[in-house]
């Protein structure tokens, strides 16, 4: 049994099915990522694992315990939720919104004690965002407030995360470091799974890749298995080859962007 798991999970929403037959487990120390083209019940699955939904049938379970069932303190002890970068709405400071993670383990949600505090501010010097506490999210750049809530999600103090496109919006170098951080968790033990729409990043640092189409998982398994350029087609629909560029690394390229690369006037 994984710390997250799906057994045979099913959702629809209104009476149109979303998912169907979903199973998977994800281990201690893995980082899982999962593909697949927009409406195929990425975010569904997440939301399911985070116990946001109960299942149409079957489970999603989080450390053996059905997600919906738990009781929310429990749950957020042991998963915690890091979003899509979003402009915030309102101007918590970096240090407040941190400490926010750390609610569902204060009595009744009481004020955030000196213990509470020192742990808000490991997570913060941890990414190298200490200098940031005292700054409004609101003026935050797009990779500094993705890290904000990595942290905020790290204060929380559970060990599996759940990110959903956490890197999507972010620069070259945020994306990178995001998720060198992210596979570092991984190396102390953390659990992550998270979707993408880069499966490039899938072939970079993920443990397993699951594809996941019409709301079905169509490939589980190592990623120089599961993401080559036959599955990449039939998951989004256009020719996509899977070019070796160095020892263990290869990159993603569309067919029709490698044809206009080489249409491109002075281009050899």
């Amino acid at each position: 049994m994984g710390i997250l798991a799906a057994q045979d999970l099913a959702f629809a929403y209104n009476g149109t099915p979303v998912l169907d037959g979903v199973s998977f487990a994800v281990g201690t120390g893995e980082l899982v990522c999962l593909l697949g083209p927009n409406g195929c019940g990425k975010t569904t699955l997440l939301k399911l694992l985070l116990g946001l939904l109960p299942p149409t049938a079957g489970q999603a379970l989080v450390r053996g315990r059905p997600a919906h069932a738990t009781p929310p303190r429990e749950l957020a002890a042991a998963v915690a939720y890091v979003p899509q970068a979003h402009q915030p709405a309102f101007a918590y400071s970096v240090l407040e919104a941190v400490l926010m993670g750390r609610a569902a383990r204060s009595f009744f949600f009481g004020p955030p004690t000196a213990r509470d505090r020192d742990i808000a501010l490991e997570a913060l010097d941890r990414f190298a965002i200490a200098h940031l506490a005292h700054t409004p999210v609101t003026q935050l750049s797009g990779g500094q407030r993705q890290l904000t809530l990595l942290a905020r999600a790290l204060a929380q103090g559970a060990k599996a995360l759940v990110l959903d496109e956490p890197i999507t919006g972010l620069d070259f170098g945020h994306q990178a470091r995001f998720l060198e951080i992210l596979r570092g968790l991984c190396r102390e033990g953390y659990t992550c799974v998270m979707t993408t729409h880069f499966p490039d990043h899938a072939l970079w640092v993920a443990d397993r890749v699951l594809l996941l189409r019409d709301g079905r998982i169509e490939a589980d398994g190592p990623p120089a298995a599961v993401v080559t350029g036959e599955a990449l087609g039939r998951l989004y629909g256009l020719a996509v080859s899977v070019f070796p560029i160095a020892a263990a690394l290869r990159v993603c390229v569309p067919d029709r962007i490698s044809r206009l690369c080489r249409e491109a006037p002075g281009r050899p």
